[in-house]
């Protein structure tokens, strides 16, 4: 049957899309209005903003989960002022983010690469790399003797600090207090990073799977002739703990993995749920793996408020978490 267009539709309303406009002298902001009015990945992105600007709200406690590659392709700044100016409550992240911010904290760097050169299949160009030591993340190298310099700044900067059975938090604090100490001693032009901005705010880093890096490869190590154990357990109490005060929680999750689950699942030990969650990935939600799942998905387990405003926008994390970050700062902030 054909609708004459005349009566009620259920399941329709008068919304048309708009055409976004993009010109000369915009702000972040202003564009991310103008997501508003297209469709498809543009709704998403501008729904995005409007939930983490009312995450950035002083009621809310925000979890901050970060997997990926964000900090060697040039993200980590983003994140560190976010904790600096009081915008990130938790961070639950990888033991590769640290190590990478880490780098870049005690003066290494990662640099623009190829990820395949002209006249070399792939496997060639990076049988070439690792003749000359460097290490390929896509479209980004990182030379390695900055790792040498890494595991040098654990042996004698980190681990004698934390000496004993501490738990991971106490080592990821202990990691931000000394990225700080040495940024500042060596007088590296860098930002101190992540963790040292986490540090300095009395912000807890928990990082479930720190064994899964170069930090805790050497940590491992360090403990075959020193007095250091990790407590695997020891972050779960303060975590939810802090999952269980808060009256308002908000959940902001770059990428998937160990910290996306690690961060939701938080909330299956306290009374209440997460109000807000933005999640911006690129893995699919049909093949039923955890970094795909849609926050929709999570609250048929109990992480979220049946309430609660979450989004996700399926897109490189690079592009949308400046983005989203910018235009929501401008909105709070303006």
């Amino acid at each position: 049957m054909t609708h004459d267009g005349t009566g009620d539709r259920e399941t329709f309303s008068h919304d048309p899309v708009g055409h976004a406009e993009a010109r000369a002298g915009m702000t972040v902001g202003d564009l991310a209005d103008e997501y508003g009015a297209a469709g498809l990945g543009a709704t998403d992105l501008h729904e995005a903003v409007s939930i983490t600007e009312a995450m950035f709200d002083d009621d809310v406690s925000v979890f901050f989960g970060l997997a990926g590659a964000m900090a060697p392709s040039g993200m980590r700044r983003i994140v560190s002022d976010l904790i600096r100016d009081g915008y990130v409550d938790v961070l639950v992240t990888t033991g590769a983010t640290l190590t990478h911010d880490s780098i870049e904290a005690i003066g290494g760097k990662h640099h623009h690469g190829e990820v395949c050169s002209e006249g070399k299949t792939e496997r060639e160009h990076d049988e070439a790399l690792r003749e000359e030591g460097v290490d390929r993340i896509y479209n980004v190298y990182l030379p390695q003797e900055h790792f040498a310099e890494f595991e040098s700044h654990l042996r004698s900067e980190v681990f004698p600090e934390a000496e004993g059975t501490v738990s991971i938090e106490e080592l990821t604090r202990e990691l931000g207090r000394a990225n700080a100490v040495v940024n500042d001693r060596e007088d590296v032009a860098e930002d101190p990073g992540i963790a040292a901005a986490a540090y300095e705010n009395e912000v807890p880093i928990y990082c479930p799977a720190i064994q899964d890096s170069v930090l805790g490869l050497q940590a491992w190590i360090y403990s075959q002739t020193n007095d250091l154990t990790l407590d695997a357990l020891g972050d779960m109490t303060s975590l939810t703990d802090r999952a269980f005060e808060a009256e308002e929680a908000g959940a902001f999750v770059v990428g998937g993995g160990v910290p996306k689950n690690f961060t939701l699942q938080t909330m299956l030990v306290t009374p209440g749920a997460y109000d807000y969650g933005v999640q911006l990935t690129m893995d699919p939600p049909r093949t039923g793996g955890l970094s795909g799942a849609t926050l929709d998905e999570a609250r048929s387990w109990g992480k979220f408020e049946k309430t609660a405003e979450n989004v996700s926008v399926y897109a490189d994390a690079t592009i949308t978490l400046p983005l989203v970050v910018a235009a929501a700062r401008e909105r709070v902030e303006s």
